[in-house]
């Protein structure tokens, strides 16, 4: 039988109770808040474990290619210093040639998200810059490039190579991009 009225829950609370079992039903509560507050907390976890395993998986296959990338950067620096030397009997014909495919391997590496770290006249930075030497120039600014830096995307792949000026007046060293 189920009381109506208040005043049958008062009899009831009196009658059928004692100290025991008021203790039990306390006891009770208590381990029915516990268990939900830890599974409140572990499903908390899991989303939270949802998500960062969604977040390396993306980032992983972002840079999946990065040692690729890296393995290919030294081709690329050769082609530039190739094009800073040429002698001048070079047959013109060959040099487009081998122009278009630096620019082919370039563009390449571009679509996979590679970009150059802008160097020559910009502060120094050490998460973008390796000093190789210091030059005469500015203060704490680059005044040449020794090897160009590049990043996938926006992690750095791999640091410029720098000269930073040492305060000195004088002509910056020439630019060798």
């Amino acid at each position: 039988m189920i009381p109506k009225e208040p005043e049958e829950w008062e009899l009831l609370k009196t009658e059928g109770t004692g100290p025991g079992l008021e203790e039990t039903l306390a006891e009770a509560r208590e381990k029915a808040e516990n268990y939900l507050d830890n599974w409140k907390r572990s499903q908390a976890d899991f989303i939270n474990y949802k998500r960062r395993a969604e977040q390396e998986k993306l980032e992983m296959g972002k840079y999946a290619n990065s040692r690729l990338i890296l393995d290919l950067l030294p081709a690329l620096d050769d082609f530039e210093r190739a094009f800073a030397s040429l002698p001048p009997e070079c047959k013109p014909e060959w040099v487009a040639g081998v122009k278009l495919i630096e620019t082919k391997l370039r563009s390449i590496l571009e679509s996979q998200g590679l970009t150059p770290i802008e160097a020559v006249g910009k502060p120094f930075e050490p998460a973008l810059h390796e000093a190789v030497m210091h030059g005469k120039g500015a203060e704490g600014i680059v005044v040449d490039e020794v090897r160009r830096g590049y990043r996938l995307d926006e992690r750095v792949l791999r640091p410029s190579q720098v000269v930073v000026g040492n305060g000195e007046t004088g002509e910056p060293a020439d630019n060798r991009t």
